[in-house]
């Protein structure tokens, strides 16, 4: 047995994962970035680039509500864990090759990473607007349609994520 293996086992003689507590909030997050509300009323592109667009702005509300918890910014961090080992099996999946992989994960990371600073600074304006703006910049919308439904809603969904109990928030107690 590694001695890797040996440092990482738990009580119970297996090794345990610290993200594995997450999970119900990732397939939460997932779930939340599928609801047809969000392609039928908001705008949102029902397209592979529109779905991907929610998955990341609802991850970044998530993310930077776990980020202004003291206890909880590891969490943030674990939590983009998750996403990153999601994207790389969806790649895998669709066929992108070894290869491949690492850039196109490194794309979508920095994609993530755009959108948690423009999300951050519109969140620390409190200003609808700059939040109407960030989400035209970074979510594909229907051609003809603007932003103000969906940034009322994601307003509405980071000022209930604001204000939630970090253990329910943990368990994926979210909804849109």
């Amino acid at each position: 047995m590694s001695r890797f293996v040996r440092l990482f086992r738990s009580k119970t003689g297996s090794v345990s994962d610290p993200r594995e507590v997450l999970r119900p909030l990732w397939h939460k997050i997932v779930e939340l970035s599928r609801n047809p509300v969000l392609y039928r009323y908001d705008g949102v592109a029902d397209t592979v680039e529109g779905r991907f667009d929610m998955i990341t702005v609802i991850l970044a509300v998530v993310v930077l509500r776990l980020e202004r918890d003291r206890v909880l910014a590891r969490e943030a961090a674990l939590l983009t864990e998750l996403f990153v080992e999601d994207m790389d099996g969806q790649l895998r999946e669709s066929g992108v090759g070894d290869v491949v992989v690492g850039k196109q994960i490194g794309k979508l990371v920095a994609v993530l990473g755009g959108r948690l600073g423009a999300l951050r600074e519109a969140r620390a304006s409190r200003d609808r607007a700059a939040l109407e703006a960030v989400l035209a910049r970074n979510v594909t919308l229907l051609e003809g349609r603007g932003p103000e439904a969906l940034a009322a809603r994601m307003q509405a969904f980071d000022d209930q994520v604001a204000a939630l109990d970090s253990k329910k928030l943990l368990e994926g107690g979210i909804s849109l």
